[in-house]
């Protein structure tokens, strides 16, 4: 849609809203809601360093939750969980392939009608935009093409398929549009933010807004803009005390990493990492424009901006070159800066958090009733205004379903069918049994991750994070016997919870009650109970 067209709608959306608001009305407007969702950006690993403008003018505005966490640490589940507010196991999404859920006609038919966003447009009377990364299998021809723009949604600019920075396909309100390799027209990250300067010019300022800014940085292929393209030249990914180590005690896909590393991979993550800071500085400029644009339009004080990414990286942790997807902390932890009106500016917030929070937080923000819903998340609202004696949670649910190929790779013909993502060096990424789940808990006694694998061995990882920070020691033989078993129910509890007792109170909450009769019969799904005698040696 052309910026003319663009500004036609926008004022026939806003003639619509001055037959049914008076400007006394209109001056009462609920807050307005800016989104800013990154690809793949880390924050345990530095990822939030090269954002001097973002961390100016959003974190040092607002508040910076320093526990911040996604429950899949992939693109496209991650991404689920934000619309719907859902644990995996309830919006079905498990991978980035149609087959997983990933943008299919399933997911259009049950899980998008009920996105934040379709509630905000339907039952809130926000305008909405959204433009980037949707999901990794959008526009898929088997679900649809571009031609599908999903409810809830007034302007619609969406990225067919995965990240990319040049030579891609737009949804332009359900009409593709190419675009090239010229720099001033096509670098997606600007190309974002200049449609959204646009939709702030033109839109509607009768109705409250949300816009979702969805950028493919610092995903690969990590193409920066050409005046970023020497940028941090002397920077190095991080060698921290899980750099290059062998994953002993871990599951079997962390074990069979080649230690050391070659110097091959290591010269490939390096740049990585530093490609991806690049890719970043744009995503800064992207967050300055869009403050001053709104500053200049006086709706600044009025409207809350969120930043966050979908998941976490790792460059070299127990000697895996660069991917996501595993339990650890590098992977599952994310930035997450929130600025807006009765925020406190330069504050921090150690709660514990997800990404599943970010839909019923919004809901809230515009004065919808999340008992109408079916989220499994909590409003963050509390916690933004500063509220005392907030009831908060103490442990949330991590889940991942494995990928892999039915075949071998011919460039790695040692290895056999089930895995992916194996490079450099064939060192793999993904398997059919990296399925797993985990209990990630905080609370004053314990800061601690339990996870289990659904593969044959039955294989358990258990960290204490007070003492263990970089998750080396695999403590599962070891912890307290009664810990272990309560922290196994809690899983399964988690597993197959949805809504209000997604909420319940953890292992380690006051109001925590175990029955070890349980452990046999939970809704109908018999646990498995582990004995740190049966669990498998290494």
């Amino acid at each position: 849609m052309s910026r003319s067209a663009l500004a036609a709608v926008a004022r026939g959306l806003a003639l619509a809203a001055l037959l049914v608001l008076s400007p006394a009305q209109a001056a009462r407007q609920r807050p307005n809601v800016v989104l800013i969702l990154t690809d793949d950006q880390d924050v345990f690993l530095g990822g939030m360093t090269p954002m001097k403008k973002t961390n100016a003018l959003i974190a040092q505005m607002g508040v910076t939750f320093l526990n911040a966490y996604v429950p899949s640490a992939l693109c496209c589940p991650s991404r689920a969980s934000i619309l719907t507010g859902k644990y995996p196991h309830n919006h079905h999404v498990v991978n980035n392939t149609l087959e997983g859920n990933c943008s299919s006609k399933s997911w259009q038919k049950i899980q998008e009608p009920n996105t934040f966003p379709a509630l905000l447009k339907s039952m809130c009377g926000y305008q909405t935009f959204f433009a980037g990364k949707y999901l990794n299998e959008y526009g898929a021809e088997d679900a649809g093409g571009v031609s599908h723009v999903p409810p809830g949604w007034s302007f619609w600019y969406a990225l067919e398929k995965n990240s990319k920075y040049y030579n891609y396909t737009l949804s332009v309100n359900g009409k593709a549009r190419r675009h090239g390799e010229n720099y001033s027209v096509d670098y997606l990250t600007d190309v974002l933010a200049n449609m959204s300067l646009d939709f702030l010019e033109y839109k509607s300022n009768f109705e409250p807004f949300f816009m979702m800014i969805s950028t493919p940085a610092p995903h690969s292929p990590w193409t920066a803009a050409p005046q970023y393209k020497n940028s941090f030249q002397n920077v190095s990914a991080p060698r921290n005390s899980n750099f290059n180590i062998h994953g002993k005690n871990k599951h079997w896909l962390i074990r069979q990493a080649k230690t050391p590393m070659t110097n091959s991979s290591i010269q490939f993550l390096d740049d990585a990492y530093r490609k991806r800071w690049q890719t970043l500085l744009s995503v800064d400029d992207l967050v300055e424009k869009l403050v001053k644009k709104l500053e200049i339009h006086g709706e600044l004080d009025n409207t809350y901006i969120f930043y966050t990414s979908d998941n976490g990286f790792h460059t070299g942790q127990f000697s895996l070159p660069i991917d996501k997807r595993q339990l650890y902390e590098f992977d599952i932890k994310v930035p997450l800066l929130v600025r807006g009106p009765g925020i406190k500016p330069n504050q921090t917030n150690k709660m514990l958090v997800a990404n599943i929070d970010l839909g019923p937080t919004i809901l809230d923000i515009a004065g919808y009733d999340l008992n109408k819903t079916q989220m499994d998340g909590m409003s963050l609202l509390p916690l933004l205004r500063g509220d005392k004696n907030v009831t908060w949670r103490s442990d949330f649910l991590v889940e991942y379903q494995g990928e892999g190929y039915n075949g071998s790779d011919p460039t790695c013909p040692g290895l056999g069918p089930g895995v992916t993502h194996c490079f450099p060096d064939c060192v793999c990424e993904d398997s059919y049994n990296n399925t797993y789940a985990c209990v990630r808990t905080m609370s004053t006694s314990w800061d601690l991750q339990y996870c289990e694998f659904d593969d044959r061995e039955v294989f358990v990882e258990v960290y204490n994070l007070t003492a263990d920070p970089h998750q080396i020691n695999n403590i599962a033989k070891t912890i307290d016997q009664e810990i272990l078993e309560k922290m196994n129910y809690r899983l399964m509890m988690l597993q197959s919870c949805s809504g209000a007792t997604c909420r319940t109170p953890g292992v380690f909450d006051p109001g925590y009650r175990f029955d070890p009769r349980l452990m046999f019969s939970n809704h109908g799904v018999r646990a498995r109970r582990f004995s740190t005698r049966s669990l498998p040696s290494i």
